[in-house]
């Protein structure tokens, strides 16, 4: 009886702490939850559809105890976090598999090695540091080769036209993702069986051929978790993007074209930082609790999005659970 014991209480352990991390995120859930409840309540679906939180977070701030401002609209901020994080990981998954590519099949084993270990250097900078060097070239950089003076004039009524915008953030952002994507994606590609590769080779195909029909297929799963995370990276970002992104939530419109990449916006993560000194009121700190709401309903989603996928593609290499 004793030996069964000593047997099974590894599994009661693992079982125990399951139980524990579920209790956690149930908690950080409600407790989240219940501090948005007030602004997700007032507003319904217009807390979606609608824009203006620079003006309303403002007015709830001034707003009495007695009579507090609960009106906000999160659509400006909801779109910037789309629009930063669709962009930056397209470029970063372009970049990152390139690489990943590369680092597997074009370099021997020590340069491999070496750039494997810069990669997860950079994958392990805090972002904070990201942001310095965002503020010190890329922030100056896009303002010199992409606004003009002219363009301040014109788009003066609408916002002030600086370089901290969208397209900064989007660059600051690229650079923090492609790490992670880098990283999983090598790991991805070098699990591919050999013997997969010898079978191409074998029926004569050429070296291009078998990474892009043979070893990019048997390594997808990978490739599209480390896409995952790197969009679950983006999206929960918030100190490197608040300190280039112009802090305004400001709603893209479709006859700007490319000149809403250089308007100032405010993804959510971004707007907890940059509102956070306003905390002490009760409108304002439940529009941020809000906000961390908003992305974590995102990071659900991208969850199961990501379990889907998983189970697709098993299924469709003939697994079966």
């Amino acid at each position: 009886m004793k030996r069964k014991f000593r047997l099974d209480m590894p599994q009661t352990i693992i079982t125990l702490l399951s139980a524990i991390s579920i209790l956690v995120i149930a908690f950080i859930f409600i407790f989240v939850f219940s501090k948005a409840w007030p602004v997700f309540r007032y507003n319904s679906l217009s807390y979606f559809l609608s824009g203006g939180f620079d003006r309303q977070i403002s007015d709830a701030f001034y707003s009495s105890a007695d009579n507090p401002s609960l009106t906000f609209g999160m659509l400006g901020l909801i779109l910037g976090t789309i629009c930063t994080t669709i962009v930056a990981l397209l470029i970063a998954g372009f970049i990152g598999l390139g690489a990943s590519i590369t680092i597997t099949e074009y370099t021997g084993p020590r340069i491999s090695a070496v750039l494997i270990a810069v990669v997860r250097l950079l994958a392990s900078i805090p972002s904070v540091i990201f942001g310095l060097i965002g503020i010190v070239t890329v922030v100056p950089l896009v303002e010199k080769l992409f606004i003009t003076v002219d363009m301040q004039i014109k788009y003066l009524e609408f916002f002030q036209m600086t370089g901290k915008n969208m397209l900064s953030a989007i660059i600051v952002l690229t650079f923090m993702i492609v790490p992670t994507v880098i990283s999983l994606s090598t790991d991805a590609l070098r699990a591919v069986p050999l013997t997969y590769k010898e079978s191409g080779y074998a029926f004569g195909m050429s070296h291009f051929r078998v990474i892009f029909k043979i070893m990019l297929p048997t390594a997808r799963s990978g490739i599209i978790a480390s896409l995952i995370l790197g969009a679950g990276r983006g999206i929960g970002e918030a100190i490197a993007v608040s300190m280039v992104c112009g802090g305004l939530g400001i709603i893209p419109k479709a006859g700007f074209g490319f000149v809403n990449f250089l308007a100032p916006t405010l993804p959510l993560a971004a707007a907890i930082i940059n509102k956070s000194e306003a905390m002490g009121s009760m409108p304002v700190e439940a529009a941020l609790f809000s906000c961390g709401a908003t992305l974590l309903v995102i990071g659900a989603f991208l969850s199961l999005g990501a379990g889907a996928v998983e189970k697709r593609l098993r299924k469709a290499a003939g697994y079966h659970d």
